[in-house]
């Protein structure tokens, strides 16, 4: 029985851990990845109560140093994803009905865990699995999924808390319920954090689910599902499976008890995915919430007015910190004909700076990409953009090497027409293509921007000229669900920029928000009369 009303206040942001020479976090984070390096692991699936080892197993391999087997993790098959259905549904209702301070609690003690004794730990794995410096790790792995843990904790106390007005002889009250039936939760390679937050956030609210992560970020995955059972997450709440995409979806969205899709990934998956669902729909104990976070062609507008390093600075960490792996990446930039040339001259002498290799070695910039996929579609785009009259040319970078790892040089491309292909075209990776416009024609850039691709993640504005800055926030009001003044366009922080884009970039449910538990929950209002009428009649029958 429960005797309080608790509360659990807005948190502040976990601070960053910067690493510099000789502190002890440099020392402890070194020292993990060489004890990680050292050991091989093996992986299991957990469904239920169990590690479930199928003998059909892949090599986890770091993708800057792809001739070393960190681990191998097991795969299943259809019967598995059925096997942790099952085992969600049979957890669902002791878990629903848990006290919300003890479920809450759960995440707090995983919040705290990971800010002490598994920091270094889920750091190294994600610099080691997915090729990450150790910053880039840092603001991912460690902060940015503490911040959701906690956040969002705050953030579904205060909604509970949200209740109906009552008339006199009436008490209404609102019940928020998790969904009827299981969430699917499907996650990228990308960040840690993000595949920590798609199964935690409905799980918070009461919900079961079943999660798919990456095949390229199963290393950092299972040190997080061992962060949460460590925090006392009972068995089947969150069930981690490592089964192939067609043969899960093949499952779970033919499941009566399907009830909410969480994911990140690309826009033709996540169209798919709800065709799928639009097509089953008669299937469906409810109607299924749909909750993506899609691609990007992001975008940084350089006004005339503004600051020459200010745009340099922007553009070399927005497009080229974790290689441009990130769905915010700065991926085109428009630059006026007035300091094209010193944009130029500067930008490019920053990137040559940028050293590239190794996540060991501390003082590389620079990692690989995820996998042989990327880096060969990337190579591909890079080779036409070297061609004759391709109406491209590339200032800096461009050299690809596989032999070792998944590199490719930072590299910046011109493009003499605005809707050359690296223009539209998501990349996903550290290519950079600039458009030089005419400087009297800021407007005109601006339709140029907002119609040039479908997507609409991130962008910004860079200038000193606050017309131009007011013209561009309102120009663009539809072309970035995060949309940044002299800024670049990366690095949302959670509790501070709620992050999520339309159109072509997902249905902006804003992951580090309340807005996004709003989806997880089903509210019931109840309403008691304390002294109910007796009589149907109503005064306005009576004449006299």
């Amino acid at each position: 029985m429960q005797y309080g009303d608790f509360y659990y206040p807005l948190p502040v942001n976990e601070p960053v851990l910067n690493y510099a020479p000789g502190s002890a976090e440099k020392k402890r984070l070194k020292e993990v990845i060489k004890e990680l390096k050292s050991t091989t692991i093996d992986v299991p699936m957990y469904i239920g109560s169990e590690e479930v080892r199928t003998g059909n197993t892949s090599t986890i391999r770091p993708p800057h140093e792809h001739a070393h087997e960190l681990g191998k993790f097991h795969t299943g098959e259809a019967k598995h994803v059925t096997k942790a259905i099952n085992a969600a549904l049979k957890a669902k209702d002791k878990w629903a009905n848990m006290s919300w301070e003890n479920r809450a609690n759960i995440f707090l003690k995983a919040a705290d865990l990971l800010a002490t004794k598994y920091r270094p730990y889920l750091n190294a794995t994600t610099m080691l699995g997915q090729s990450k410096n150790a910053y880039q790790a840092e603001i991912d792995s460690a902060c940015e999924l503490i911040d959701f843990l906690r956040f969002n904790v705050h953030y579904l106390s205060e909604i509970y808390r949200q209740q109906p007005i009552s008339s006199p002889g009436v008490n209404n009250r609102l019940e928020f319920r998790p969904l009827e039936g299981f969430v699917f939760a499907l996650t990228p390679f990308n960040f840690t954090a993000i595949g920590g937050n798609l199964p935690t956030s409905p799980a918070m609210c009461g919900n079961v689910v079943v999660w798919k992560c990456a095949n390229t970020q199963v290393y950092s995955a299972q040190m997080f599902m061992r962060i949460l059972k460590e925090a006392g997450l009972p068995d089947g709440v969150i069930n981690l499976v490592f089964i192939d995409g067609p043969t899960i979806g093949e499952v779970v969205f033919n499941h009566p008890a399907f009830a909410g899709l969480h994911f990140t990934g690309s826009t033709g998956v996540f169209n798919r995915m709800w065709e799928t669902i639009g097509k089953n729909m008669s299937t469906y104990t409810s109607y299924p919430r749909i909750v993506g976070e899609t691609g990007g062609k992001d975008f940084v507008v350089a006004h005339k007015s503004a600051d020459v390093d200010v745009v340099v600075t922007a553009l070399a960490r927005g497009a080229f910190e974790y290689q441009g792996q990130k769905c915010s990446a700065a991926s085109r930039a428009y630059i006026p004909s007035n300091m094209a040339a010193a944009v130029k001259k500067k930008l490019v002498e920053e990137v040559k700076t940028m050293k590239m290799g190794t996540v060991e070695d501390f003082t590389n910039f620079i990692n690989a990409v995820i996998d042989e996929k990327s880096f060969d579609k990337l190579d591909g785009y890079l080779k036409n953009a070297r061609k004759r009259n391709s109406g491209a040319k590339i200032w800096v970078g461009g050299h690809c090497d596989k032999s070792i790892g998944y590199f490719i040089e930072p590299t910046i491309i011109e493009a003499s027409d605005p809707k050359y292909v690296t223009m539209c075209e998501e990349l996903f990776g550290p290519i950079l293509t600039v458009y030089v416009y005419d400087e009297n024609k800021f407007e005109d850039t601006l339709k140029l921007v907002d119609s040039t691709s479908n997507y609409a993640l991130t962008g910004s504005i860079i200038a000193t000229d606050r017309y131009a800055i007011e013209m561009a926030t309102n120009k663009l009001r539809n072309s970035a669900g995060n949309f940044y003044i002299n800024d670049k366009p990366t690095g949302a922080v959670v509790g501070q920029q709620p992050f999520g884009g339309a159109r072509g970039s997902g249905t902006n449910d804003k992951a580090g928000s309340a807005l996004n538990l709003y989806r997880w929950l089903s509210a019931r209002t109840i309403k008691e009369t304390f002294v109910p009428p007796t009589d149907y009649r109503y005064p306005f029958l009576q004449e006299k």
